[in-house]
C-alpha cells in the first residue's frame, strides 16, 4: 500500500534525513524575500556550521545575537560594504544646510533645467515654468511661518501657565527651541526663493511677484526671559520685514502697445532715464506701484529689484469693483510720496495726477509720446 508523500509518510525526506539516508537540501535564504547575493549566504552559512562544529553544539539565544553580529561583518565583507557604521550618522541633521550650498544648488538646478527650453517647443514656457519654481519655495517658507505662528501661540500659553516648576520650564525651553529651528528652515526656504527670483528676473525681465501676500525675507526663570525674547524678537523680525524705510516714489503708468521694436525700445529707454533721474534726487527712495506685471509696471519694479530698492506694492481689491481702482490710488496718496511718476494709462491714473498736484505732490509728468513730457507734443 503506498503511502502519501510528506508529512504523511513516517519514513518521509525528514526522517529519512535523521536516519542517515541521503543528507536532504539545505534551505538557503537565497529563497526567501531576504535573499542575499550567493557570496554574502555562503559566508553567513559557513560562519555558523563552524561555530556549530567548534561548540559541539547549538547556541543560545545569546551566543546566536553574537554569531548575528560577526555573521554580519562577514556579509557586509563579503559585499565589500565595510565603509557602512551600523551605528548610524550621530551628527545633527536639524539645522538646514549652508547658505551657500543652498544658492549653488538652486542656481545649478535652474541652469540646467532652464538650458534645455530654447529654441524648442518649451521656449514659450519659460515664463510660467519660471514663476511656479520660485513659487515652490515661496509656498514653502509660507507653510514655515504659519506653523511658527502657532508654536508662538503655544510658547505663549506656556509663558501664562508658569509656575516656576521644572517639567513646565523644560516644555518651554523645547518649545523655544522648536520654533527657532523651524524659523531657520522658513529662512533656509526664502533663501532658495530669492536665489530663484534673481534667475527669474535675469531670465524673463521681470520682477517675480507672488499671486497672494508679500515677499519678505524674515525667561523669572531663564527660560521665562528667553521666551518673552523670543516672542519679542519675533514680532519685532516680522515688522520689520513688513516695513519699508526711506522716501516713497509712486509709480502709475498703464499696459501699452507700440507700432514696431524700436518705438517700445525707445519708450524703455526713456521709462529708465526717469527713473535714475528721479532717484538721483531721492537716493533713499522706494518705489509704490501697483503690481501689475502685465503692464509697464513690471519695468519699473524689474527695475528696482536690480538696483536694490524696496517696493510697496498696492494690488487692486476686485471686491470694490470699478471703484478698486480709485481707491488704490487713495492708498498711495496716503504714504505722502515726495514724487508721483505719471506715465499714459487710464482714467484712473488721470486721477492720481489730478489729485496729487492738488495736494502740492510734485509729479513727474510722462505721458507724452513714447514716455516723454506731454510739452514736448506742442512743442514738436
Amino acid at each position: 500500500m503506498g503511502h502519501r508523500a510528506g508529512g504523511g509518510n513516517p519514513n518521509g525526506p525528514a526522517v529519512l534525513a535523521r536516519r542517515g539516508a541521503p543528507a536532504r537540501t539545505t534551505r538557503t535564504l537565497s529563497g526567501s524575500p531576504w535573499a542575499l547575493p550567493g557570496g554574502a549566504a555562503a559566508a553567513f552559512s559557513m560562519a555558523r556550521r563552524v561555530r556549530i562544529r567548534r561548540e559541539g553544539r547549538r547556541p543560545c539565544d545569546t551566543e546566536r545575537q553574537s554569531l548575528m553580529t560577526s555573521s554580519l561583518s562577514a556579509v557586509l565583507q563579503a559585499l565589500e560594504l565595510g565603509h557602512l557604521d551600523l551605528t548610524g550618522d550621530q551628527r545633527s541633521i536639524e539645522a538646514p544646510p549652508p547658505a551657500e550650498a543652498l544658492e549653488q544648488t538652486v542656481s545649478a538646478i535652474w541652469s540646467d533645467l532652464f538650458a534645455l527650453f530654447p529654441f524648442t517647443a518649451l521656449e514659450r514656457d519659460i515664463e510660467d515654468l519660471g514663476w511656479g519654481f520660485v513659487n515652490l519655495f515661496h509656498r514653502a517658507a509660507a507653510k514655515k511661518h504659519q506653523l511658527i505662528d502657532r508654536l508662538t501661540d503655544e510658547i505663549r500659553l506656556l509663558l501664562a501657565e508658569q509656575d516656576g516648576s521644572e517639567i513646565a520650564t523644560a516644555d518651554l525651553e523645547d518649545k523655544i527651541d522648536l520654533a527657532r529651528k523651524v524659523e531657520q528652515s522658513a529662512q533656509a526656504y526664502e533663501g532658495m526663493r530669492d536665489t530663484a527670483a534673481r534667475h527669474y528676473l535675469h531670465e524673463t525681465g521681470r520682477s517675480w511677484v507672488p499671486a497672494t501676500g508679500n515677499r519678505i525675507s524674515l525667561g523669572t526663570t531663564a527660560a521665562i526671559v528667553d521666551g518673552r525674547a523670543y516672542l519679542q524678537a519675533r514680532r519685532e523680525r516680522v515688522r520689520d520685514a513688513n516695513m519699508v524705510h526711506g522716501t516713497p516714489v509712486v509709480f502709475a503708468g498703464g499696459r501699452l502697445r507700440f507700432a514696431s521694436d524700436d518705438e517700445a525700445k525707445q519708450f524703455a529707454d526713456n521709462l529708465l532715464r526717469t527713473l535714475k533721474a528721479v532717484r538721483e534726487r531721492v537716493g533713499d527712495m522706494y518705489l509704490v506701484h501697483g503690481g501689475d506685471m502685465k503692464g509697464i509696471e513690471r519695468l519699473a519694479a524689474s527695475w528696482a529689484e536690480q538696483n536694490g530698492i524696496q517696493q510697496l506694492r498696492f494690488g487692486l481689491d476686485r471686491k470694490l469693483g470699478d471703484r478698486a481702482g480709485f481707491r488704490r490710488n487713495e492708498q498711495m496718496l496716503s504714504v505722502k510720496p515726495r514724487y508721483i511718476i505719471a506715465f499714459q494709462g487710464n482714467g484712473v491714473t488721470e486721477r492720481l495726477v489730478i489729485e496729487a498736484k492738488a495736494r502740492g505732490i510734485h509729479v513727474v509728468d510722462r505721458r507724452g509720446p513714447l514716455g516723454t513730457p506731454p510739452a514736448a507734443l506742442s512743442r514738436g
